[in-house]
């Protein structure tokens, strides 16, 4: 599996974490709240090279999600 394009960084802005299902939804990955519920339970999402099932996994700085064709780093 090669690496998704492009990679982006995601800013915390101050916040200790993001929640994983709002990140999605935040960044366009999906329109909806229900969509990107839907996407974590069907197992397509991958946090720091795991699939990742929890939608309210928070995530901090370091982190790193991918989603499709995305790699989103999380970071302060």
């Amino acid at each position: 599996m090669s690496i998704p394009q492009p990679q982006e960084i995601f800013h915390l802005q101050g916040k200790e974490y993001i929640e994983l299902n709002k990140l999605l939804k935040l960044l366009h990955l999906v329109g909806t709240g229900g969509e990107a519920n839907m996407c974590i339970d069907n197992g397509e999402v991958i946090v720091n090279g795991v699939v990742e099932l929890r939608k309210r996994n928070k995530l901090r700085h370091g982190y790193e999600v991918i989603f499709r064709d995305r790699k989103v780093v999380v970071q302060e």
